[in-house]
């Protein structure tokens, strides 16, 4: 038999039943396009992460207080409660290191907000003037918090854009006062938005007041985070050599912890990495009910089919040639159902992007469609090698 006879032969016996090609291909189709949308998703907030991340300066360093296991991000609260750091370790640092090109202190507390009736609860951060330009802050209105804002402790803040669009809504808050845990600000400016930021917190949802202002406001002694910046990243490591040089005179290592903006992008790629290759691993499953579903059916196709298996056989068909029309047929169907599953699954992607960043990835889109020939393969043998070896005398007899 010519080696394309059982293309052909498979091709016209899908063709015939559509409806039962259909629904055996559906397994597959659901599989596949739940393989790319779920790994689409875990992608797109990898990427939304890193972009974030890299947003906020990837030169940026932060010293917290204690020593704090990135696996365990509540060990950071319970260092900042018992923070060892001073003020003064800033300008011993800077004048200890060459490569640290800016350094600022950082304090924060849960504050309420008030503006004409309504309050909301938002992260109040005491900073330095030059915190903005160390964490690449640029103000969307109005100023940021100058040295003298520091130096004079003005109450003034500068909200980030989530609490100044949940109090002002679509309106510039710029010279509007509000109430800070009962104290009166005056709002100096509204910060363009960022989302993540270090120790994976949302800076958007920050109000920024004057170092010196929350330390008497909050009651601070002591700086709960010091801040700073290197020029570029090769100045990383020498930068937290220098750091360590110099507050390991005073502390303990044990009482403060260097960590990068690098670092903390691995570890939370990382976490994501694990959930991603998890949520394909689920979607898998749902293609081996396809792979199963194809073989149940092509099992009863052969059934139905014992008659035409036994003519062609009788007119000199052989079981070579037997297997491997219902094996083409069985990859035919598992293809055209992983192509239609890579097209929905791209289709719902795009259509998600509205909400959430998705991004499709050259590894989903192979890892479905081999997986999904796969199964063809593995599900279609038993089918095709029971149609090979039925014996032609019976299967004309078959009823």
């Amino acid at each position: 038999m010519n080696m394309f006879e059982p293309i052909r032969l498979a091709l016209r016996s899908l063709r015939t039943n559509k409806v039962r090609s259909l629904l055996t291909m559906l397994g597959i189709i659901i599989g596949v396009s739940s393989v790319i949308l779920l790994v689409s998703i875990g992608s797109g907030l990898q990427d939304y992460i890193t972009t974030q991340f890299q947003s906020l300066g990837a030169n940026t360093i932060y010293i917290m207080p204690g020593k704090i296991d990135l696996k365990n991000v509540s060990s950071a609260g319970q260092s900042m409660m018992t923070s060892k750091l001073e003020t003064a370790d800033v300008n011993n640092i800077l004048h200890g290191s060459s490569v640290i090109t800016d350094i600022g202190p950082a304090v924060a507390a849960s504050g309420l907000l008030t503006y004409k009736g309504k309050t909301i609860s938002t992260e109040t951060a005491g900073i330095w003037e030059n915190y903005f330009t160390i964490t690449n802050f640029e103000a969307a209105s109005g100023d940021i918090i100058r040295q003298s804002d520091v130096e004079r402790s003005r109450k003034v803040v500068v909200l980030g854009d989530k609490p100044a669009a949940d109090l002002f809504g679509d309106a510039d808050p710029v010279g509007q006062s509000i109430d800070i845990s009962g104290v009166r600000y005056l709002v100096k400016g509204r910060l363009a938005a960022k989302g993540s930021g270090a120790m994976g917190s949302n800076v958007d949802d920050h109000a920024f007041i004057p170092y010196t202002t929350a330390l008497r406001q909050f009651s601070f002694t002591n700086p709960q985070m010091i801040v700073l910046k290197v020029a570029n990243q090769n100045d990383i490591a020498p930068a937290i050599e220098d750091i360590n040089h110099v507050m390991l005179r005073r502390l303990k290592d044990t009482d403060f912890t260097v960590l990068q903006q690098t670092e903390l992008l691995n570890t939370i790629t990382q976490f994501l990495g694990v959930i991603t290759v998890a949520l394909g691993g689920i979607a898998a499953i749902s293609l081996l009910v396809g792979g199963i579903g194809i073989m149940n059916i092509m099992l009863v196709s052969v059934t139905e089919r014992t008659r035409e298996i036994g003519l062609r056989k009788a007119v000199g068909a052989t079981s070579r040639d037997i297997l491997f029309q219902f094996l083409i047929e069985a990859i035919i169907l598992s293809l055209t159902g992983g192509i239609i599953g890579i097209s929905i699954g791209a289709l719902g992607s795009l259509a998600l992007r509205s909400v959430i960043k998705t991004a499709v990835t050259l590894w989903s889109v192979g890892l479905a469609a081999g997986f999904s020939t796969v199964i063809g393969i593995i599900f279609g043998v038993a089918p095709a090698v029971r149609a090979s070896q039925l014996d032609p005398i019976e299967a004309l007899r078959y009823e």
